[in-house]
């Protein structure tokens, strides 16, 4: 199940205005690029942000998310619908002929049992074309970035267009690794409401990813370093071979 920052109807809405520029998402747009790849699987897409840009640049994209609330936001950002919003997640992808599968920001980490993400990889491996790639993001677990979490509790007020003044902290609530846990809180001015989302991640090494893609059908033709947030990301960039 979706987290509610994703999946509540009154927290979808405001995810973009608190998630910032999204200087990550270039390095995906260059990897569609870079390949030619004609059609591109945005999974976890949310609220739509990269699909949007790839559909700007000429590329046929599916974008697929578990939270119904999200991919609202995200259609509205496609009046034309000239992407393809799938509700459900990898394991239930129809055979897609991808060229390209994409998970940005923490994606990749919300799968915690090594169960869930073995099914994500065969979901992913079934709807790419043969020889398609796979490229994601994962934090590096010796950066330890739950320690940054946890020494910066600010609150953050935005003045919501729409919603108002929304205040906004986070908490780091377990640290029990390779699982991290954290709770952001909202706070709408304009009535008082208070809504929670918890969250958590698995931070996963580099060589146990790369054993996972094998184990699934994927060769790591390389591992890069994440250009918006050095030393702290690898980008796998992988291609199926079965």
């Amino acid at each position: 199940m979706p987290d509610p920052i994703f999946a509540h109807p009154r927290l979808a809405p405001i995810y973009d205005a608190f998630d910032g520029e999204r200087d990550d998402l270039t390095t995906y747009l260059d990897i569609a690029d870079e390949l030619g790849a004609s059609h591109v699987l945005d999974l976890g897409c949310g609220t739509g942000s990269l699909a949007v840009l790839l559909v700007e640049r000429g590329f046929a994209v599916t974008g697929v998310d578990p939270a119904e609330a999200s991919l609202e936001v995200a259609r509205a950002k496609d009046p034309d619908g000239k992407v393809t919003w799938l509700h459900g997640d990898a394991g239930a992808l129809p055979a897609l002929d991808a060229d390209l599968a994409v998970m940005t920001a923490n994606v990749a980490q919300v799968f915690l049992t090594d169960d869930d993400w073995a099914r994500t990889l065969r979901g992913i491996h079934a709807a790419l074309r043969p020889g398609g790639h796979l490229a994601f993001e994962t934090r590096r677990p010796a950066r330890k970035a739950w320690q940054d979490w946890a020494a910066d509790p600010a609150h953050v007020v935005l003045d919501v267009a729409g919603v108002g003044p929304v205040e906004q902290w986070r908490e780091v609530t377990s640290v029990d690794l390779p699982l991290v846990s954290f709770r952001h809180t909202y706070r709408f001015h304009a009535d008082g409401t208070v809504l929670t989302s918890d969250s958590t991640l698995r931070f996963r090494d580099r060589d146990e990813v790369e054993s996972t893609l094998a184990a699934n059908g994927f060769r790591v033709l390389e591992v890069r370093d994440a250009p918006d947030r050095p030393g702290r990301e690898f980008v796998f960039f992988a291609e199926r071979t079965t």
